[in-house]
Order: C-alpha cells, then sequence, then structure tokens
C-alpha cells in the first residue's frame, strides 16, 4: 500500500509553502489546471508546460503532448513513451528544442527526442499542426513541436526565480528550479531539474517495469545591448537511467550535452523587421543493458551491454522581410548533420569491456534546406500564408560485411510546400481556413539503418524511398460569449509510405517497404463558461488510415478519443473533474507499423475517471492535487508496446497504464 499513495513526507514539505504569511489581496488568475489546451490560432496550439494538468503533471516532452487533443503515447514504461499524432510517428512529428533538433541514440527508440525534454524548463510549447509551415526545419508531414525560452532585456537589474515540487504515488518526485538574473546589458539563467518514480502498479495491482531516475541542468548567458537586439550562449548537461516494460534491456545512461549560440536582432530597416542565426551542437551517449535495473541472466556469460552515441550538428538563418504593410516575407537557410555509431560487449565482464571496444560508425546523413514562407494580408478580414522549401540530402551506409548496401551513398533533392487562406467571421469572433500541403521526407536513420532493417528483397533497407504526403487542412474555430471551440479536419494522401513490417520477411525479421497510404480525420474541442466561476470542456480527436497497396487498415491508428472535464475556479479555490473515454479498435493489421510500434492486436475500449483540487495561497503560492484513475482500472492504451518476459514481473498482451494515482504539486514564484 505505501507505493500506491502519495509520500507523507514529500507532502509535509510542501505542505508550508502553500499557506501565506500574511493576509493579501484575493489574486485573479487565469485557470490553474488545463485538462485540453484549445487551438489559439488556425492550426497552432500554445500553452504554458508549466501550468498543473491532469492526468499528473508531465515528466517529459510526450507526456506534456498527449495533453493535446490528436495526440497518443506509445508507452513502454515509466518514461520516454513516443508520441504519435494524427497517427503519424517517428521524424514524421518534427521536435524542436529552442530550434534544435535532438536525435536520439538508440536503435531501438529508448530515447525518442521527447525523450530529453523536460516540461518544466520552458515557457511555452508551441504544436503546428499539419505540413504547414516550411520554416522550421524538413520532414514535417504530421506537425511540428517547438518548445522554447523567453528571452527579454531587463527595463532594471534585478532577479527572479520560479520552484515547483510534484510528489505522487510510486515514488514519484520532481524538482525544479529556475533563476534568472537580469541588467539591461546583461542576463545569467540556471535552470535544473530532477525526477524519479518507483515500479507503478496498474489497475489489478501488478507492478510494472518501470522505475526511473533523470536529471538536467541548464546555463543561459546573454547580452542585450538595446531593445532590438540579444545574443545567448547556453550550455546544458542531463543524463538518467529508465526500465522498460517491454524489451529485454534497460537504458542505464542517457547522457546529453548541447552547446548553442543564437543571436537575433530586430528592426534593422524599414524592410529587414528581424534577422535571426544559430547553431547547435547536441551529443547523445546512451547505454542500455539486461542487468543493472533488473536480475541479470541466469548465465553470466549472457550478461549484454550496448553503446550507441549520435553527434548532431546544425545551424540556421532566417530574416523577416516587411516587404510592404500587408506582406511578411520569411526567407532562410539551415543545415544539420549527425554521425551514428555503436559499440558493444558480451559476457560476464561486459559493463568493463564495452568500454574498451572501439565505436564503429554506422550511418551518417547530411542535409542542407533553403526556404521562404509569406504572411499576406488581403484586406480585414482575409489572409494567406504560403511557403516553399527545398532540401539536399546525403546518406551513407557505413556498415561493412554482408550487407548490399555496405559502403553505399545517396542523395536526394527534397521538395516542400504549403499554401493556406483564413477568413475572419463575425467581426472576429470566429476564423474559418483551408491550407494545402506537401512534404517530401528522406527516410531517418531509424527506418534505414537500426536493428538490421531489411527491404522486400535484400538485406538493406538503404534504398528505401523518400515519402511524400499531400494534405489537406481544414477548419474554424471561434468565440462567442461564455462559449469557445474549434473543429480541424484533414485528409492526406501519402505516396510510398513507409512501412516497418515483421510479416513480410517472417522468422522475427523486420522490412522496410514503401507501400501508398491515406488518413483522414478530425480533432474537435468545445468550451462552456455556463455560470460564475465554471466552465465545462469537451474534446473529441478521431483518424482513419488505409494502406491502399495491401488493401488493409493502416497500422498504428490511434481509437476515437473524447475528454468530457468540469472545472469551478474562484481565483482562491479550484476543483475539476477529467472523464477520458477511448473506443475500442478493430481496425488493425497485425506486425506492421512504423519505427516507433508494430500492431499486436485489436484493443478494448475503456473509460477513466479523474479528480483534482487547488489553491492559490497567493499569486506566489500555488498549490494543487488530484487523483488520476480514480476507480483502479486496469487498461492500456491502443499504441502501447507489447509485455516482455522481464523476471519477477507478469507479463500482458500491452503495457498497463498506472492504476489508481496520487499526485501533489506546489509551485513558488519570486520576482
Amino acid at each position: 500500500m505505501q507505493h500506491r499513495q502519495t509520500r507523507l513526507a514529500a507532502a509535509l514539505f510542501v505542505l508550508p509553502f502553500a499557506l501565506p504569511a500574511a493576509a493579501e489581496e484575493e489574486p485573479t488568475l487565469a485557470p490553474q489546471v488545463v485538462t485540453a489546451a484549445p487551438m489559439s490560432e488556425p492550426l497552432t496550439v500554445v500553452t504554458d508546460p508549466r501550468a498543473a494538468r491532469q492526468p499528473i503533471p508531465a515528466l517529459d516532452g510526450a507526456d506534456i503532448l498527449k495533453t493535446v487533443p490528436g495526440f497518443s503515447v506509445i508507452r513502454k514504461g515509466g518514461t520516454s513513451g513516443d508520441p504519435v499524432f494524427r497517427g503519424m510517428a517517428g521524424s514524421r512529428l518534427n521536435i524542436l528544442l529552442d530550434g534544435e533538433n535532438i536525435l536520439g541514440g538508440c536503435g531501438g527508440r529508448m530515447d525518442p527526442p521527447t525523450a530529453y525534454v523536460f516540461p518544466d524548463s520552458y515557457d511555452r510549447m508551441t504544436v503546428l499542426k499539419g505540413p504547414q509551415t516550411v520554416a522550421h526545419g524538413p520532414g514535417n508531414s504530421a506537425g511540428t513541436v517547438l518548445f522554447e525560452r523567453d528571452r527579454r532585456r531587463a527595463a532594471e537589474a534585478g532577479g527572479e526565480a520560479h520552484a515547483s515540487l510534484t510528489a505522487g504515488s510510486f515514488g514519484r518526485l520532481d524538482l525544479l528550479g529556475d533563476g534568472r538574473y537580469a541588467t539591461p546589458d546583461f542576463y545569467v539563467r540556471a535552470t535544473a531539474t530532477r525526477t524519479r518514480a518507483d515500479d507503478y502498479e496498474d489497475g489489478d495491482g501488478n507492478e510494472v517495469h518501470s522505475a526511473y531516475k533523470r536529471w538536467s541542468g541548464t546555463v543561459a548567458l546573454g547580452w542585450t545591448p538595446d531593445d532590438d537586439t540579444v545574443l545567448e550562449l547556453t550550455y546544458a548537461r542531463s543524463d538518467g537511467e529508465a526500465a522498460y516494460a517491454d524489451r529485454m534491456m534497460d537504458g542505464s545512461e542517457f547522457d546529453r550535452e548541447n552547446v548553442g549560440l543564437r543571436f537575433e536582432k530586430r528592426n534593422l530597416s524599414p524592410v529587414v523587421e528581424k534577422l535571426e542565426a544559430q547553431v547547435y551542437r547536441n551529443y547523445i551517449d546512451h547505454v542500455m543493458d539486461n542487468f543493472t535495473l533488473r536480475d541479470g541472466p541466469a548465465m553470466p556469460g549472457m550478461r549484454m551491454v550496448s553503446n550507441p552515441d549520435r553527434l548532431t550538428r546544425g545551424g540556421r538563418v532566417a530574416a523577416d522581410l516587411r516587404l510592404a504593410d500587408p506582406t511578411l516575407l520569411t526567407v532562410g537557410v539551415d543545415a544539420q548533420s549527425n554521425d551514428h555509431t555503436a559499440r558493444s560487449a558480451m559476457g560476464a565482464n561486459a559493463w568493463d569491456a564495452y568500454h574498451d571496444a572501439k565505436r564503429r560508425t554506422d550511418a551518417t546523413f547530411r542535409n542542407q534546406g533553403v526556404f521562404a514562407e509569406l504572411q499576406h494580408q488581403l484586406g480585414e478580414q482575409d489572409r494567406i500564408v504560403g511557403g516553399l522549401r527545398a532540401d539536399r540530402w546525403r546518406a551513407k551506409d557505413h556498415r561493412s560485411g554482408a550487407i548490399v548496401t555496405a559502403g553505399e551513398r545517396r542523395s536526394e533533392t527534397l521538395e516542400s510546400g504549403f499554401a493556406r487562406w483564413e477568413h475572419d467571421l463575425a467581426k472576429g469572433a470566429a476564423t474559418a481556413y483551408a491550407g494545402l500541403g506537401h512534404v517530401e521526407r528522406f527516410p531517418d536513420y531509424w527506418e534505414l539503418i537500426s536493428q538490421n532493417k531489411q527491404s522486400e528483397t535484400t538485406n538493406s533497407a538503404f534504398l528505401t524511398k523518400p515519402e511524400k504526403t499531400t494534405q489537406l487542412d481544414v477548419g474554424v474555430s471561434w468565440e462567442a460569449g461564455a462559449v469557445s471551440g474549434s473543429v480541424s479536419a484533414f485528409y492526406a494522401d501519402i505516396d510510398d509510405y513507409i512501412l516497418v513490417d515483421k510479416v513480410t520477411k517472417g522468422g522475427g525479421i523486420t522490412s522496410v517497404r514503401n507501400v501508398e497510404a491515406r488518413s483522414y480525420g478530425l480533432e474537435a474541442g468545445l468550451g462552456w463558461r455556463f455560470a460564475h466561476n465554471w466552465q465545462a470542456d469537451a474534446t473529441l480527436a478521431w483518424v482513419h488510415g488505409r494502406n491502399r497497396t495491401d488493401d488493409t487498415p493502416l497500422a498504428q491508428q490511434p481509437p476515437l478519443e473524447a475528454r468530457l472535464a468540469l472545472n469551478w475556479d474562484d481565483g482562491t479555490w479550484s476543483a475539476g473533474a477529467l472523464w477520458r473515454l477511448v473506443a475500442a479498435q478493430n481496425r488493425v493489421d497485425e506486425g506492421k507499423g512504423n519505427i516507433a510500434g508494430l500492431d499486436i492486436g485489436k484493443s478494448d475500449g475503456f473509460g477513466v475517471f479523474s479528480i483534482n483540487g487547488g489553491y492559490r495561497a497567493s499569486k506566489r503560492v500555488q498549490l494543487i492535487a488530484g487523483i488520476d484513475n480514480l476507480f483502479d482500472k486496469r487498461y492500456a492504451e491502443h499504441l502501447s508496446k507489447s509485455g516482455a518476459d522481464v523476471p519477477g514481473y507478469e507479463t500482458d498482451v500491452r503495457v498497463n497504464e498506472p492504476g489508481r494515482t496520487l499526485w501533489l504539486k506546489a509551485s513558488l514564484t519570486l520576482d
């Protein structure tokens, strides 16, 4: 029972911070609990990553993305899930951290890019749906996610700080500290996070191999000689360990080191409104093994350690040009290179032996892109947005031996573009839009190289064709008094869709092949402030995919999902409830999918009910607590991975979600 309740000591530590030192004027603050982030403008969702939300406040990038309608997460354990948007996973979803790409090292996706995101350390998260931008890198057929920190010039010398603590069932404990000191000319900002959890239990009380520990630290030094200029140097470091319920190895190290330099200059001339440039270096050193975080194999000689790494370097230069009062043109270039190597060892002395093993490069990728994006106001109510992009890709297969493409190089020039019309209705109370986008995506490392991927006819998938997506996005958002809402729908036709397939080859061998596919779906949200202090919200997400080549359902598509929320907030106290309803998924294609997961069969529907309550002691101190999965239901997400035979744990068809989870979050802001 002690693992199923919030740690009392942690709660006692938090409570003193929730009590005001003296009576203050009643605060008037925005709602604290976020159950589903709404669209802020066409195809765009912007949210504060630090806002408390239900389920339990997010511990990584995938965790926070699942609060946005249309997103799903493939669970593997307690952390490092793979995000899926509109049934699209992997590099179809472009993830940027302050404009930088972070590509994980693990060939089995232990560390997708979102695994290195610590949400509380960012000021803003933006989701751009569909291929409706060309300014943030290549390949965004599903969408683009931006995690960003603010950079601003201080009017006078002074400091500010933010701290938070989250404690929950199953040993969950998150700590955040963020401080900034600035003068009009310089600033320094330091952020540190630490999070941990034990194995959680599902609704039947079965433990799931899922414990983890993670930490991160970031320092930023900025120069702001005037209101229009920022030069910032950043350094970040993070590491951790994670147990996985879906495989026979765990992650014992996730060492990341980052250095970035960013320059921004505004109002250079009446034409050049902004010039920005950045360069960065990200290095991932990842270690996995089958004995440090679980009972090792009975025979010491079967101990295994694998140590992949990846070095990613990139840069970007862009300018905003005001061609006329209604016309803004953004032009720029970007480039990225990444090198992937690996080494391993096996035997009783594997942990020491892998350090002495030589790293061997298995793949390198290079890309240079040029883009232009235009916004033009046609009148008071209409505007058009469009863009074009060209990318030059090069890749090399560095593997040796019997691989048919060993030592082979390939190159492609890929083109992308979009055009969107937006129209304001009812004097700006509503906006309708329609956009057509096309994106050509170069196959990624996990599709071409990792885990000895093969084609239908050879022992290498290195020559897999690029994927080409043409997508129509339409929708409307509105706000009319007490009622607000949005509907966004899409239809995608995908040529040479890259399908990962364990059926074609058989015998446990994974092949990669191109098929013709299509998908369509929608996200809808409705909010109703039906009485003073009361708000009701409802969201719906649905997607339907078809593999036209095989005449089967497109694999790895999430089921229909609805969320119903009711919240009360008087500015000091708040309370809320969330009912999440997920339908059964019967449209599957077993053994096929993407780099993040394969279909493993049909799944049942479920409903999960959660509650929360909060107290704002002042504008500086806030406290919120909640109970997720109030009725302790045993369930699993349709897309989650199948359970592995981990010694000491019960195996299930899919990795089950946590049972009843109690949590408490306190935050303190000083300025």
